[in-house]
């Protein structure tokens, strides 16, 4: 698979001619509770918690397959129907984009207490308060990031092997999430920190306050992002989510993605269609 931005520049890009208007490994053992025998016990022993969307309950079970899975997700349940009825919605696919200006994302990321959860949809990372990005003046704080696998959105019809999703919320509600593709090749040293470690069952959290993490380590030097406004790609599938999705991929082991993926075959929303929505890449 190609560098997303080297693949998009072989494709027609659309001239400069609307306005996108947009709100815009440390060797010791974790600190840790036991709750259950894993399926497979290659590390500690993790604890159960009341994990955060998305999630199972007795009322509602989404999936990303079958009955529960994601053409089915409008009807689950009332505050799901966004999933059906909204017209920005996500993922997409990147095929066609107009080259504008656009303000750079400014990192203001601090180091974070190891804190990882099996939320029975994929691996999510909460992160401790205070980190952020700031874009067009906006802040956005950031509160967790989480994997799929392939990635969500496509990039001219073609998914990378991983992606990351950064989530962060503004102070008026706004979510901005960072979407970072990965591309296979050498093991990413920043999922080393963590990845021996996942949580094997749903509803399991690792706390390692002995291991901290900086996201800016995972992050690709040039920070040149497409940008449109969108949707969660889980229920409620809430709009108004500003994307900025990197055009510069990190690499990552087949291992790291196989680990990932023999505890989430499945992860990934189909795309959406654009609906008239300009994917703008920052020049």
């Amino acid at each position: 698979m190609p560098n997303p931005l080297a693949f998009l520049l072989t494709l027609a890009l659309v001239p400069l001619d609307q306005t996108f208007a947009a709100t815009t490994t440390t060797q010791h053992s974790p600190t840790v509770e036991k709750h259950s025998t894993p399926t497979t016990p290659t590390h500690d022993k993790t604890t159960k918690i009341d994990t955060q969307q998305p999630h199972h309950t007795n009322e509602t079970h989404w999936e990303y397959s079958g009955l529960g899975g994601p053409h089915t997700w409008g009807e689950l349940k009332d505050e799901f129907k966004t999933c059906k009825t909204g017209a920005y919605q996500s993922p997409v696919d990147i095929s066609s984009v107009t080259i504008g200006p656009m303000p750079n994302i400014r990192l203001k990321y601090k180091s974070s207490t190891l804190r990882v959860i099996n939320n029975g949809h994929t691996i999510k990372i909460e992160y401790d308060a205070g980190s952020f990005i700031e874009v067009a003046g906006k802040t956005y704080q950031l509160l967790q990031f989480h994997f799929h696998s392939p990635s969500e959105h496509t990039i001219g019809g073609k998914t990378y092997p991983m992606v990351a999703h950064l989530v962060h919320q503004a102070s008026d509600g706004q979510l901005g999430v960072l979407g970072v593709l990965f591309i296979e090749g050498r093991e990413n040293a920043f999922l080393n920190q963590f990845w021996e470690k996942l949580p094997l069952n749903s509803g399991d959290k690792l706390v390692d306050r002995k291991s901290k993490l900086n996201m800016k380590n995972l992050l690709p030097r040039k920070l040149q992002y497409f940008n449109y406004i969108g949707s969660l790609t889980t229920p409620p599938c809430s709009e108004g989510v500003n994307w900025m999705v990197l055009s510069h991929p990190v690499e990552v082991s087949r291992k790291q993605t196989d680990t990932f993926l023999a505890l989430f075959p499945e992860s990934v929303r189909p795309v959406k269609p654009l609906n008239g929505r300009v994917v703008i890449l920052k020049n």
